[in-house]
């Protein structure tokens, strides 16, 4: 399998009361307008122009039985095994939840962001529940613009390394509210019966009006039963996500399947101010549902875990997030990239690829002469 297996999209909604809560129940990509008539009408995509194939009747197996040993993002798959899209286009999916960023920018306390930012964490990861397929290898030196004025934002993303293939990408708010950013490079591990793909790169959401930079990266992911039955995904690790600004952090495990899948996508955590004391506890599946509560409140969850009743009641009553989740080594010679450059993360720390601005000037006078 190629290295560029990940990654994500969703759509949401959102109810205010006491608690919120995000939506995933539709996949589709759609948008809604006014007409003269006061109805409404929807644009935009809503299905694929032809059903999804079966996987499950070719064999990963006869491909990667010949391959022990040799790495992984040089084997050629079959092209039944894609996606119909570029791994720069799977990137934008990121940005299905931005109303979760726009709800961060507009709270006054820091651990209600934090708990939103997590919230916008797990959502991208979520997409990734019965998806299999990988996108197709962007060329070296690819690029894919989004601007979506629905939404307030445009992206632009690069392929800004081939071997290893890295894919580097930024958002920026078209109000100035947000901009968020990040290299993804997956670092694959073939286990026999399975592929497991450690998520090399820093994710960094930046809130301009409120001065704050948060950084993470994302959890394991394994793909199952790659020589018989059926694919699925699992992920599992932990997330930490830092606010850099007032030194709160989320720490979020992703437990394992476990023997007799007991934990299978579980997700447990909490949120800690600057003094390591634990303000929120973040619990539920990464394929169902996000509760964040008080810790005194998470005990008491705890002890009526088996009585459906009085859990209903307690995670109405005192949950402040509500987070529905229904879906369906570098070389030695480098080119320079056009809108990207190796640098340094300057809230991690971490070697990054950083936009180097310009794109959307619209200024190609010093574009390359490639006719």
């Amino acid at each position: 399998m190629n290295s560029e297996e990940e990654f994500f999209d969703a759509e949401t909604g959102l109810e205010s009361d006491d608690s919120w809560e995000v939506s995933f129940k539709d996949a589709l990509v759609f948008d809604s307008k006014q007409v003269a008539d006061g109805s409404t009408q929807e644009n935009g995509v809503k299905s694929l122009p032809a059903e999804m194939i079966s996987r499950n009747n070719f064999s990963v197996w006869s491909i990667l039985k010949k391959c022990i040993g040799m790495e992984l993002s040089k084997i050629a798959m079959p092209v039944v095994f894609n996606e119909p899209l570029s791994f720069l286009q799977r990137i934008s999916e990121y940005m299905e939840h931005t109303h979760l960023i726009h709800k961060a920018c507009s709270l006054s306390d820091s651990i209600e962001r934090m708990q939103v930012v997590a919230a916008f964490a797990v959502s991208a990861v979520a997409s990734q529940w019965e998806r299999t397929g990988k996108p197709f290898n962007p060329l070296l030196g690819e690029t894919f613009e989004l601007t979506r004025e629905d939404e307030g934002y445009r992206l632009i993303s690069e392929q800004v390394s081939h071997h290893p293939p890295v894919s580097a990408f930024h958002v920026e708010s078209l109000k100035q509210e947000f901009e968020f950013h990040g290299s993804i490079y997956p670092k694959l591990k073939f286990w026999g019966k399975s592929v497991e793909a450690e998520p090399k790169g820093t994710m960094t959401l930046e809130l301009l009006k409120h001065k704050e930079a948060y950084t993470w990266v994302n959890p394991m992911c394994c793909v199952h039963n790659i020589i018989l039955g059926k694919l699925w995904i699992e992920q599992y690790g932990a997330v930490e996500i830092t606010n850099h600004s007032t030194g709160d952090t989320c720490v979020l495990n992703f437990k394992p399947c476990g023997m007799f899948g007991k934990d299978l996508h579980k997700v447990e955590g909490y949120i800690q101010d600057k003094s390591k004391k634990k303000q929120r506890v973040i619990y539920g599946k990464w394929t169902e549902c996000i509760y964040g509560v008080d810790p005194k409140l998470y005990e008491t969850y705890k002890k009526t875990a088996n009585d459906s009743k009085k859990l209903k009641q307690v995670r109405s009553k005192n949950s402040s997030l509500h987070l529905n989740l229904n879906l369906p080594p570098l070389l030695a010679k480098r080119y320079a990239m056009m809108w990207f450059s190796l640098g340094t993360n300057p809230h991690s720390g971490a070697e990054d690829w950083l936009y180097a601005g310009g794109y959307f000037d619209r200024n190609y006078a010093d574009c390359p002469d490639i006719y």
